[in-house]
């Protein structure tokens, strides 16, 4: 049994994120604006209609909706209150949380200490609360220090084989592998990490239904052996289903754990693909594995570097490379000699770290992937040279082993 959350179950607060996330979907506009503006206890009073809401809290939610960019016609808490009414009738967060404990599951919520920091990049759309299989002292694990890794569901044989070096590779260099737990790219992410794993956790798998379910049915024993080294979350409240859509909302809390996202196989319009674009939209870098121009499974990939959300990325260092300027730490197996960086700026440091190992880079390309100036790249990259550390040709520059 792993360990219990550090706060009591059945306190008010944690009672009423627990209700909330029953009783709304995450997406739903007027109940994160009621949950910002007054808090979860009294979001749920209001949301289930136990009482109306005040008269000086309207113009408090008024007020947090015109903040976030939304007018008064975008709140429509009567019509809200309809479409939460079924679902208040039967709400029983008492009963959902011990449903959970009896699957061994914890319930976290954003005023917990160990709530993972980055999920607050989702603003009002970050989760209600989350519940958890594994061991509950891995959940605040470095999100700056993972990478998810998805795809479709139906991938070909070379998609699985890329999954599996990828991941593998990320999880043996420490980093943590973030994944949905699905069939193809997904089993083949969460698999590979699991084998190869030295961080903890080794993996992260986002769920689209409740907590107390393994989904899909084949993949119970692999997502066992992730509760077990892992960890297992979902925002989705006990006894949910999985559904196309929890599987859309759950992409966005993959893409916010993960410091970078890389898409291995996707079709023109799949989930990994919406993944990806959350992730854009949170300013984390988009990589993609290019394939076969006749493969569909892997139209999505192209589109996405065609279109400019993603970076075409063929291995684990072109990975880091795209990952690490975001302020992760390098890679253990990459560092600069301590002796030969220790005299470097701070500038010529961040360069050094951008530089790859085996392929070339050009100048433009470093100057994105090292935050620096034009300039700054040229005149750093003839200091590394000088000092033995970078060589370059006229296809590009690389570290110099």
């Amino acid at each position: 049994m792993h360990p219990a959350p550090s706060a009591p179950r059945h306190d008010p607060l944690r009672l009423a994120r627990a209700g909330l996330s029953r009783l709304v979907e995450p997406t739903d506009l007027t109940a994160m604006l009621l949950l910002a503006a007054l808090g979860p206890v009294a979001a749920l009073e209001v949301a289930t209609g136990a009482r109306p809401i005040g008269a000086r809290e309207h113009p408090v939610l008024v007020r947090t909706a015109a903040e976030a960019g939304h007018g008064p016609r975008q709140v429509d808490l009567r019509r809200a209150l309809a479409r939460w009414a079924p679902r208040a009738a039967e709400l029983d967060a008492a009963a959902d949380l011990e449903s959970a404990a009896r699957a061994g599951a914890w319930f976290a919520v954003p005023e917990d200490p160990d709530w993972p920091a980055a999920l607050a990049d989702l603003g009002l759309f970050q989760p209600v609360g989350l519940w958890g299989r594994g061991d509950r002292r891995h959940l605040g694990f470095p999100t700056a220090r993972s990478v998810a890794v998805v795809g479709s569901r139906d991938c070909s044989t070379y998609g699985e084989q890329v999954a599996l070096d990828l991941a593998g590779a990320l999880a043996s260099r420490g980093w943590t592998v973030v994944s949905g737990g699905a069939h193809g790219i997904d089993r083949a992410a969460h698999a590979a990490a699991l084998a190869t794993g030295t961080a903890v956790p080794p993996t992260v798998s986002v769920m689209a239904c409740g907590i107390d379910r393994l989904y899909p049915a084949a993949n119970q024993q692999l997502l066992r052996r992730v509760e077990a080294t892992g960890l297992l979350l979902t925002e989705a409240a006990p006894g949910c289903t999985p559904s196309r859509y929890r599987f859309l909302q759950r992409n966005r809390i993959i893409a916010a754990l993960s410091a970078g996202t890389v898409v291995v196989e996707a079709r023109w319009r799949s989930g990994a693909q919406n993944t990806a674009h959350h992730a854009d939209g949170l300013s984390r870098p988009v990589g993609a594995v290019p394939g076969s121009v006749h493969a569909g499974t892997s139209a999505g990939c192209h589109r996405l570097v065609r279109e400019g959300t993603a970076v075409l990325v063929t291995d684990a260092d072109e990975v880091l490379e795209l990952v690490q300027p975001l302020g992760a730490a390098p890679a253990p197996d990459r560092p600069a000699p301590a002796s030969v960086a220790d005299g470097l700026s701070d500038r010529d440091r961040v360069l050094l770290d951008a530089l790859p190992l085996t392929v070339r880079s050009r100048p433009d390309h470093l100057c994105r992937v090292a935050g620096l100036s034009a300039r700054e790249v040229l005149a750093g990259l003839r200091r590394l040279e000088e000092r033995g550390l970078a060589e370059g040709t006229g296809e590009g520059w690389r570290r110099r082993r």
